[in-house]
């Protein structure tokens, strides 16, 4: 079996991964349909699976071409330098720069929540009032924007083969998917000790801050055990309580209007409750 990945064959390689994470996605919505972990209202359900594939959708239009075409062509010239660009090609290289990946993207997580301007893009996720494997195709077009820099900029930094950054951006797409299911799993307490599990991310969109402040993970567990943002908790509400959005409109328009905001909004209008 060859060590290194074949750059004549990667292009079907990376169509066949892509297809097995389309066709992965159909099967969680159907073990969430079968066995679902959380009961959610038909019309909140109904909203959240609408809404999220209509933004996935518009967002494919937008940003798919975009998005893999900047990863390829910053790898396939940056290959030559960065961090692991000595290395040989080979499986202790691609576990490197998967490891890398994935501690680069748990950063730009944490980030994400505790930077007031990237907040009010991420939380566009956090919205949905429902937790189903949709939620995990949910984000702000500008979200998605400035992680495309982002990850080119990391690209730049570890210079890995230019199919190898697809590969890695695909299984953790497979991951997005496994850890917004809205499903069962018997061996998940063990499954938790080294990945990131429906129940962790669970608590991650609780609609509490101190809770959905924790488990910034994607695929490894290590990182928030590592740096203290670990918590099992299972949270009593999914979303937010001041932000909603029930379609694609909203949802967009979500990001310009902050929580203080809504507060000081909503702080102007009678309070018909007695005191």
């Amino acid at each position: 079996m060859q060590d290194t990945i074949d750059t004549n064959a990667g292009m079907p390689y990376l169509v066949a991964l892509f297809s097995l994470a389309a066709v992965f996605f159909v099967l969680l919505l159907v073990l969430e349909k079968r066995h679902p972990y959380r009961t959610f209202p038909i019309q909140v359900q109904k909203n959240s699976f609408v809404t999220n594939t209509s933004v996935f959708l518009l967002n494919n239009l937008i940003l798919t071409i975009l998005k893999a075409s900047s990863l390829f062509l910053v790898a396939e010239k940056f290959s030559g330098s960065g961090l692991l660009a000595n290395m040989d090609d080979g499986i202790l290289k691609s576990l490197l720069a998967f490891a890398l990946f994935d501690l680069a993207i748990y950063g730009w997580h944490y980030a994400g929540h505790k930077l007031e301007w990237m907040w009010r893009f991420h939380k566009v996720h956090h919205s949905d009032k429902s937790f189903n494997v949709s939620t995990g195709i949910r984000f702000h077009v500008f979200d998605l924007l400035l992680e495309i820099i982002y990850k080119c900029v990391f690209v730049v930094v570890i210079g890995v083969n230019a199919y190898l950054i697809l590969a890695i951006e695909i299984v953790e797409l497979f991951f997005i998917f496994f850890h917004h299911a809205n499903i069962r799993l018997q061996i998940e307490p063990q499954l938790s000790a080294w990945i990131i599990t429906p129940s962790l991310h669970r608590t991650h969109h609780s609609t509490l801050r101190n809770e959905h402040d924790s488990n910034y993970g994607i695929v490894l567990a290590v990182w928030d055990k590592l740096f203290g943002t670990r918590l099992e908790h299972e949270p009593e509400q999914i979303g937010l309580n001041l932000m909603a959005a029930e379609n694609v409109v909203q949802l967009f328009s979500l990001a310009f209007i902050t929580e203080r905001q809504m507060k000081k909004i909503l702080s102007l209008i009678p309070n018909n409750k007695k005191k």
